[in-house]
Formats: C-alpha cells, structure tokens, sequence
C-alpha cells in the first residue's frame, strides 16, 4: 500500500511537471515563461527523483539554473531599459570604444555620401549646411545616416575649424546599440529630436515663403 501510495505521488508530481510544460508553450512574454520554465524544472527533478529516472533527473537539473540564469539576465536588462527610458545618457562611456582623430577645416562629409561612421565632436564647432545647425563639443553627429534605409548622409557637415572628433564604425554602433539599452534610447531620442528640429525649420522656411 506504502509503495502505491508513492507511486501514486510521482505521478501526479510527473503529471504537473508535464502541464507546466504544456503552459510555456502559451507564453506570450519572457518572464511569465521561465518562471513557469523554472517551476516545470522543479516538478520533473522530483518526479524523476521518486521515480528513480535519472536521465531526467540530470537533465532538468541543468536545465534549472540555465533557466534562472536566464530569468536574472532579463530582469536585469528590463531594469535598465526602464531607467535608460526615465533618464538621460551621458555619452562619456562611448569615447573607449572610438578612435580620436584631428580633422581640418573643410568639408567633413556630403549629403549623399556612405554614412560609415558616427562622431562625438571633442573640440572645435561642426555646421550642419541644409539645417543651419552649429554643432558644438560633446555632440554626437552623423548619427542619422547610419540608421536612415539608404545609408547616406542627410547633410553636409562643415568643419568651421581644425576640430578633434572621437569616431566609430557603422558595425560598432549598432552592436552597442544591441547591448546597450541606455545608449539605444540614446540614439533614438537624438535622431527623433534631429528630424523634428529639420522638420520644424522646413516648415518655418515655408512659411516665410508664403
């Protein structure tokens, strides 16, 4: 009787184990799923523990911290999503992964040109030519053209001075933009802010034609 009723007890241990995992296949979002995930570890490592099956005992009991790992990641990337979005990015971060160069006055790209590099201006003042925008140290440029669909600058820049940019590649950029959640919304309240401002200054000059 002793030995049926813990047969009886491994079973529905292994039954429960079986429904969580039918639950993670009606997750529609992460959490929910390796928590469910987590717990479906549990149940089978018990199951399988009363039931002596070893092979599924080894393998959820990998399996287990695999997927805590996995829920602690995702937490933590939710976490600093949630405080890049509240506040604003210091940029001083990106300068060990770019190059200093020295440029002089002139013409630092076209419109029309291959955006293959975004710069933060170190020193000296940088022109927008179409938008009439003096660019100043600390400001990231050249930013738009990388994530535009044809990959080409939106505007000439003009160095109105010898100046010294910090630059990065085009492949760079979007890898941080990728694993970097701060600088991602960096990123995109910059170029949003660039398009509205080109925007507004297109509307101002239409209306002044009018």
């Amino acid at each position: 009787m002793g030995e049926l009723a813990q047969m009886s007890w491994v079973e529905v241990t292994g039954y429960v184990a079986s429904v969580l995992v039918f639950c993670t296949f009606y997750m529609k979002t992460m959490i929910p799923l390796r928590v469910v995930g987590i717990l479906s570890n549990v149940a089978f490592m018990i199951y399988a523990a009363g039931g002596r099956l070893y092979p599924v005992l080894i393998l959820h009991a990998i399996l287990l911290p695999l997927n805590c790992v996995r829920l602690i990641q995702m937490q933590t990337l939710i976490k600093k999503v949630r405080d890049a979005a509240k506040g604003d990015c210091s940029m001083e971060w990106l300068i060990p992964y770019m190059q200093s160069r020295t440029l002089q006055k002139g013409v630092l790209f076209r419109k029309g040109d291959a955006a293959d590099e975004m710069y933060m201006l170190l020193k000296g003042s940088i022109r927008l030519k179409d938008v009439g925008v003096t660019i100043h140290p600390g400001t990231v440029i050249g930013e738009i053209g990388i994530f535009a669909p044809s990959r080409r600058r939106m505007d000439t820049a003009i160095c109105e001075s010898d100046v010294e940019v910090a630059t990065i590649s085009n492949d760079r950029v979007r890898q941080l933009y990728h694993q970097n959640p701060k600088f991602g919304f960096y990123l995109i309240n910059l170029v949003t802010d660039r398009l509205l401002q080109n925007l507004s200054k297109v509307q101002s000059a239409a209306r002044n034609a009018g």
